[in-house]
């Protein structure tokens, strides 16, 4: 194992910082930083690909210890306490962080199940809401999670914290053709003939619970502010909405909220199928 000693902010370390800060030197060097117990167990069991771990030498835990011999990696990097605080982005700082390499943008790449559940986030602009949102479909048994449009970068830290770890173990490919869009679920429907794209809206639409979510199919879930834009409404199936209180001053939901309700119906449904 190669290990380099940095003892101040020469251009190792800033090369380091950029992937912290700068959404274009991210993706120049294909790589993004993480830190937290969660995410690095999930990234390593997961299998993807660490090319560097950070850490300061002195009081290391056996957790840390044994990542840092047992994981494969490029080259590691002794860093001094203070450029360790000055990298980590929480108040305690992390005793170990990593440099992982991205992952390729491929949809034929990602296996789906035998009823695919697909969800679409069309330009998310809230980096929470993207990291909630991966948590959800996660924890709610989606196959895949399908970025469109220019939002906020999923490599970014704050998405990667916010997944709690979900970020390594869903699958998310960002997709900034609508024409792939588009032929990939014509590929969908081929295979799957009861194959249905189900966009969601905040206007009065068939409710979730009507809708049969058992068959093959996409969840559309549109924009914080802007909702689902107006050719993907036009392109699906089917709108639905979460029915509110009449009396509800509340208009709509938060999106990651929402998504997460419009989530757990497919799973309800599909249980009770299966009951």
């Amino acid at each position: 194992m190669k290990e380099i000693k940095i003892y101040a902010q020469n251009a190792s370390f800033q090369k380091i910082q950029v992937l912290k800060t700068n959404r274009n030197k991210r993706y120049k060097y294909h790589e993004f930083l993480v830190e937290g117990v969660r995410n690095l167990n999930e990234a390593v069991k997961n299998n993807w690909k660490i090319k560097s771990f950070l850490y300061h030498k002195d009081g290391l835990s056996e957790w840390a210890s044994n990542m840092i011999h047992q994981v494969d990696t490029d080259i590691n990097y002794c860093l001094t306490p203070d450029l360790m605080a000055e990298l980590s982005g929480k108040e305690d700082t992390s005793e170990l962080m990593a440099v992982i390499e991205m992952r390729d943008d491929r949809l034929d790449s990602v296996p789906l199940s035998e009823t695919p559940f697909l969800v679409l986030f069309d330009r998310p602009s809230n980096k929470g809401n993207l990291g909630t949102m991966i948590r959800s479909c996660d924890a709610l048994g989606a196959d895949i999670l399908i970025l469109t449009g220019h939002g906020v970068d999923l490599y970014d830290p704050d998405v990667v914290v916010s997944s709690m770890g979900s970020f390594f173990k869903m699958p998310v490919v960002r997709i900034p053709d609508n024409t792939a869009l588009y032929d990939y679920i014509a590929r969908l429907k081929s295979k799957y003939p009861a194959f249905q794209t189900i966009g969601t809206t905040a206007h009065h639409e068939c409710p979730i619970y009507n809708t049969d979510l058992t068959v093959p199919l996409m969840l559309m879930i549109g924009n914080e502010t802007m909702g689902l834009n107006k050719a993907f409404k036009e392109f699906c199936d089917v709108l639905c909405t979460i029915p509110m209180a009449e009396d509800s001053y509340a208009s709509s939901f938060n999106v990651s909220c929402a998504a997460s309700i419009l989530m757990y119906e497919v799973t309800r449904q599909r249980t009770k199928m299966d009951v």
